[in-house]
């Protein structure tokens, strides 16, 4: 099947473009899609928690820096199932309309009262697949902010359990989105994004709370076993697409209003190779 290819620039040019939505506010983009260049208010720089919240992990790598980051991010308030709703209309409120949110796969922004389970509604989308390590929508696993995001209905069904990694057919409703029998291609502008939810449910959930540990694997079709691929592909996604606006203010709000953790890859996405 094909595999799309992207220019060898494309990082450098999603750097530019993040250093300069953080250092002013702009106009608010058109709905369709506001999660590039455009807008949302700035959120802390990549050190602003070093001295703090990440204290302990400073200094450390491989191993004992994962260590370190799960022993910071395990303290956490949790959420039920049914809070995510409202948190979410917060965390991914369209900066350029109040009113909406902006879903995931598809960018498309869609009022935040069109959730629900029906046709041209969104739903709470389990980036990590909560088939697997079978957590469902138990509280913590299957309601943590950091992974849960809005997604339209239909493309929520099409994406399933399937693990992430290049290439397959167009996604219905979601441009730039690919899938074929046994993973998922998000559009280029959260591939990023993805990387790093994946990346922190691996950190943050290592076999306590009577949970799976869960862990990166170079697999796709992992089924309901607690892994999560491809990580290679995963690797180079965070790498391609630096944290934009849009991720960093919503790492604040879930930090600041309802988890009170951070995702530390969002901070500090070097940390990924520096792990894994």
């Amino acid at each position: 099947m094909p595999v799309r290819r992207r220019p060898a620039h494309r990082a450098l040019l999603a750097l530019c473009a993040t250093a300069a939505t953080l250092a002013t506010t702009v106009a608010a983009a058109p709905s369709s899609d506001t999660r590039t260049a455009e807008a949302v208010a700035a959120a802390p720089d990549d050190a602003a928690y070093d001295d703090t919240y990440y204290e302990g992990a400073l200094g450390k790598s491989g191993g004992a820096l994962k260590a370190a980051l799960h022993t910071i991010v395990k303290d956490q308030t949790k959420l039920s199932y049914s809070q995510v709703w409202n948190a979410l209309k917060d965390t991914d409120e369209d900066p350029g309309n109040a009113s909406n949110v902006i879903l995931l796969y598809s960018g498309q922004s869609r009022s935040k009262s069109a959730n629900g389970g029906n046709t041209g509604d969104w739903n709470r989308e389990h980036v990590w697949a909560k088939s697997h390590g079978d957590f469902g929508t138990a509280t913590g696993p299957g309601t943590d902010l950091h992974h849960l995001r809005p997604e339209d209905v239909g493309v929520n069904s099409a994406r399933g359990n399937k693990d992430f990694d290049n290439g397959g057919s167009p996604v219905s409703g979601a441009p730039g989105s690919f899938t074929d029998s046994d993973s998922f291609e998000p559009r280029d502008a959260v591939k990023g994004d993805v990387a790093r939810m994946i990346l922190y449910m691996a950190v943050r959930y290592e076999g306590g709370d009577s949970f799976a540990d869960l862990e990166p694997n170079e697999r796709v079709n992992n089924g309901s076993g607690p892994a999560m691929g491809k990580l290679s592909v995963l690797k180079r996604w965070n790498d391609e697409d630096p944290p934009d606006s849009f991720e960093r203010r919503r790492n604040e709000i879930i930090f600041e209003k309802y988890q009170h953790n951070r995702n530390p890859f969002v901070d500090h996405p070097e940390w990924v190779e520096s792990i894994w």
